[in-house]
């Protein structure tokens, strides 16, 4: 049952913050892959990616050249499309694509009498379909007949985009507007947010001239290459929907194996873990204990700590757990714009993941020290 808990919660491919893998950290961290089977699965797929992307704005039209824009425009910016992705009613179809793969969902999202409901199916592989009221989750497995319920985590699932306050994501990018373009019908204006460092990839979002919604967004390297994108296909505002269709989806449990999410809160610096602030911009944003399924069939689940850090837009996650019997090797893997490393550090594993730069997962692996308290 921690197992397959473990595998239905990763297994989401819409995350902005380590998206595409966060099923393969939970493998990692469950010690069921070893880092070097993701680092060959990932090199072909990201020498392909390389071959075949050129220049995003040259390819688009767009002028990669503009200014910078004010504080204030930029600020409005994105004010409006983290505003839209929780306010506006819409229905559509998006696809991520990463490191040569492509996984499409199906989504409805309104508002009802001051609450916020989704529904987020999956279309491609096992079947999986998530409903959501408010901050209350529920992931559907149907093969498996299981259901995992749980408070959200990431109030940053496509489209919606920060995961924290406009003001930080402007301390550490600029932004500028390349013009205007089409997504799936629509209009949109096309801004870029630009690194002040090399510590973040750059980002290119797409956003409804009318209501500002985010209608695709991708990730950058210092050299222009798209490393993965998000984006709908297909998008319908104001759709006719059943206020129950969320209610429904809820009403008949019966032969579902009904599972409550252990997640706690834990304070790691009480624990002895020790994360100095080495990379400007990313602030501790919340700390974690989950178990995830041990190696041997019928073991305790494992206890892991995980402490998440953000700038507002991109984020890295670290993982901490005891080195018990796993086997599992040092290394470091990638999968689009996420890198994962992992180094054992004393009588823990330490797994350290983000959609940042390989170096800045090396800063931040770097100064982790454990200090047990005396």
């Amino acid at each position: 049952m921690r197992c397959t808990h473990a595998v239905g919660q990763f297994e989401t491919k819409r995350l902005r913050v380590a998206a595409v893998s966060l099923f393969t950290v939970a493998l990692l961290v469950a010690g069921l892959m070893p880092v070097c089977s993701v680092s060959a699965a990932t090199a072909s797929g990201n020498a392909s990616d390389a071959a075949a992307s050129v220049d995003a704005g040259a390819a688009s039209g767009l002028d990669a050249n503009a200014p910078l824009a004010s504080h204030t425009d930029a600020e409005a910016w994105l004010t409006r499309i983290d505003h839209a992705a929780k306010q506006e009613t819409y229905e559509g179809t998006f696809i991520y694509q990463h490191g040569g793969s492509f996984q499409s969902s199906r989504i409805t999202h309104y508002l009802d009498h001051g609450n916020e409901y989704e529904r987020v199916e999956g279309l491609d592989g096992r079947p999986q379909r998530t409903l959501r009221k408010n901050d209350d989750v529920w992931t559907f497995l149907p093969d498996r007949k299981l259901c995992i319920v749980e408070k959200r985590e990431n109030k940053y699932a496509f489209p919606a985009l920060l995961a924290g306050g406009v003001p930080h994501v402007l301390d550490v990018y600029d932004v500028r507007a390349l013009g205007a373009d089409r997504v799936a019908g629509f209009d949109s204006q096309v801004i870029e947010l630009v690194p002040k460092d090399d510590n973040r990839f750059t980002f290119r979002l797409w956003s409804d001239k009318k209501t500002g919604l985010l209608l695709r967004a991708q990730t950058l390297d210092s050299k222009g290459q798209v490393l993965e994108q998000i984006a709908f296909s297909q998008l319908s505002f104001n759709v006719g929907y059943d206020r129950r269709t969320v209610a429904n989806g809820l009403r008949d449990m019966s032969g579902w194996n009904v599972v409550h999410s252990p997640i706690d809160s834990v304070d790691m610096a009480a624990q002895g873990w020790q994360v100095p602030q080495v990379v400007a911009g990313f602030h501790a944003i919340r700390e974690l204990r989950r178990p995830m399924a041990a190696r041997e069939p019928g073991a305790t689940p494992i206890q892991v700590d995980q402490a998440v850090y953000s700038d507002g837009l991109s984020a890295v996650s670290v993982f901490v757990e005891p080195i018990g019997k796993s086997d599992r090797k040092e290394g470091i893997a990638s999968s689009g714009a996420t890198h994962i490393l992992v180094r054992k550090s004393g009588d823990f594993w330490i797994t350290v993941v983000g959609e940042v730069p390989q170096a800045t997962l090396q800063q931040f692996a770097s100064a982790i020290e454990y200090k047990p308290s005396k």
